[in-house]
């Protein structure tokens, strides 16, 4: 599914899957992101794992791809 940082994913859910089974998830990212939902909102993305806080649409990115908002995948609404 991912092989280090050259890796990728093929969807949202393997990508907060494996920030999970990494044990990243609650943790600080370096630097926050501004993520655009898929609802309109428009949020600072501060963990590796967070969630909109409109919709509730949880989002994912892996630490060494932490560093371009365009590596951030929603995985889905409270998944």
């Amino acid at each position: 599914m991912h092989d280090g940082c050259s890796g990728s994913f093929e969807n949202g859910k393997q990508t907060v899957d494996k920030v999970r089974q990494m044990g990243f998830a609650e943790q600080p990212m370096p630097m926050p992101l501004e993520i655009k939902c898929e609802c309109g909102e428009t949020f600072e993305m501060e963990y590796f794992e967070d969630k909109c806080p409109k919709c509730e649409m949880v989002f994912g990115v892996v630490p060494c791809h932490a560093f371009d908002p365009a590596n951030v995948k929603p995985a889905g609404i409270n998944y």
